[in-house]
């Protein structure tokens, strides 16, 4: 974000870490990964020309676009969990935070930072869950290879995007969503309860249905898996 405001970064200005030490994730909780082992991508993104109300719709081309690389060597089983992680089956895979500026009305920039587990097969034992291509696969990747077929999906998945594709990038984000069509549990406020997720709406709420059908904003709930 600083090298973007100082004039030093362009839109598609990718910046790849083989070692990062405060890495964030969502809900303030932290994003940790063994140097060299995993893509670790920061992707600038000016999207001038896109309404702020459309937030979440590059929220979906984003995560497509991880789903998209993961998918095509873990397989059919990649999944996209509400709002933006990577699963493959129950398992942690990766982790999207997307950080934006705005100048009064216009949106100037939005640094979509991705993690990706690909060869760790060691991880701390407060990650939840977690998995990697290499456990998955039993290869070794060049992640900075990766990365870069990476940056190949996300320039695809923007320019859908950009050419009026929202509806269509919120209908696959919803046939890829986790746990769709499955009861869960959540959890809000000190209340525990399960729900059926249905979906995802336009502008990011999550749509369950139990005795009501309910939305939650991002933030309002917690998975409980």
């Amino acid at each position: 974000m600083a090298q973007a405001h100082a004039g030093m970064a362009s839109h598609g200005t990718q910046f790849f870490a083989y070692d990062q030490w405060a890495g964030k994730g969502q809900r303030g909780r932290t994003w940790t990964s063994t140097p060299g082992q995993n893509i670790i991508l920061s992707t600038v993104l000016q999207p001038v020309n896109l309404p702020i109300i459309q937030s979440f719709a590059l929220s979906t081309a984003v995560a497509l676009a991880c789903a998209d690389l993961f998918g095509a060597y873990g397989g059919e089983e990649t999944r996209i969990k509400w709002p933006n992680d990577l699963y493959w089956r129950d398992r942690k895979a990766g982790g999207i935070l997307i950080e934006n500026s705005y100048k009064g009305g216009l949106w100037t920039w939005a640094i979509a930072g991705t993690g990706i587990n690909i060869n760790q097969t060691a991880f701390p034992e407060t990650a939840r869950n977690p998995v990697s291509l290499r456990q998955i696969t039993g290869r070794i990747f060049d992640v900075k290879e990766l990365a870069k077929e990476l940056g190949q999906y996300l320039d695809g998945r923007y320019e859908q995007l950009m050419d009026g594709g929202a509806a269509a990038l919120l209908q696959e984000y919803n046939t890829r969503l986790f746990r769709r069509g499955q009861p869960v549990r959540l959890k809000k406020d000190n209340a525990v309860f399960e729900t059926v997720i249905s979906g995802v709406g336009p502008t990011g709420l999550l749509l369950t249905r139990d005795t009501l059908d309910r939305t939650f904003r991002f933030g309002e709930v917690e998975w409980i898996i």
